[in-house]
């Protein structure tokens, strides 16, 4: 499934989908990991909120990147290759949805009875929209945000990740500091140059 071939001299994770796009087709196999890394976790958020187990939305996540991988060559405008995958996973994961709605388990036929009628279904029939909008929104507002930090050096990376993270994780100012190896005091200056790389990377 993968494009075979050299890889790119400029590191494929700082590049854009367009060219990534490039890279992949000029047969750059460091170009297609770098493009399954990026988005793959955003395509198994899709499957698995849309109320798919973890083997579907695995099986979703593989279907998506072989459809990418068919398709690369037509498609016309790499800027939106986001928007294609993100369609392109909603309607996988609503087509598995409709393939698991038609296979009716023990537990389920257990569930009628004796007269036919039905007591309690094991299972609801599929929404036609699995994934509201808004919680795609949500889901691709997390895919920015994690791929603008994967982009970010990585200190910045990590005292961002350090101090945004629950508070049972939460390190204090000092040992944090002490971790990055920067003076406390520089930790608030720091922080405001990082979330302005993090904007600029996101927007």
């Amino acid at each position: 499934m993968r494009p075979g071939g050299a890889s790119s001299a400029m590191n494929p994770q700082d590049q854009d989908d367009a060219a990534l796009v490039r890279g992949c087709l000029a047969g750059e196999a460091a170009a297609w990991r770098a493009l399954v890394r990026r988005y793959q976790s955003l395509v198994y958020a899709v499957g698995r909120r849309a109320r798919l187990d973890e083997h579907s939305a695995g099986d979703v996540l593989q279907t998506v990147f072989l459809r990418l991988h068919e398709n690369l060559a037509r498609i016309r405008d790499p800027e939106r290759l986001h928007a294609w995958i993100v369609t392109t996973a909603k309607r996988e994961a609503l087509l598995a949805l409709r393939q698991a709605s038609r296979h009716v388990s023990l537990d389920d036929l257990r569930s009628v009875d004796n007269d036919g009628d039905e007591a309690s279904p094991g299972w609801d029939p599929p929404s036609e929209d699995p994934l509201p909008e808004a919680l795609l929104d949500e889901l691709q507002q997390h895919h920015r945000l994690r791929s603008a930090l994967d982009r970010l050096d990585e200190r910045c990376r990590q005292l961002l990740l350090a101090l945004f993270a629950p508070d049972d994780e939460r390190l204090p100012y000092a040992a944090l500091a002490d971790r990055l190896g920067v003076p406390s005091g520089s930790l608030g200056p720091t922080r405001q140059r990082c979330l302005a790389k993090l904007r600029a990377l996101m927007a």
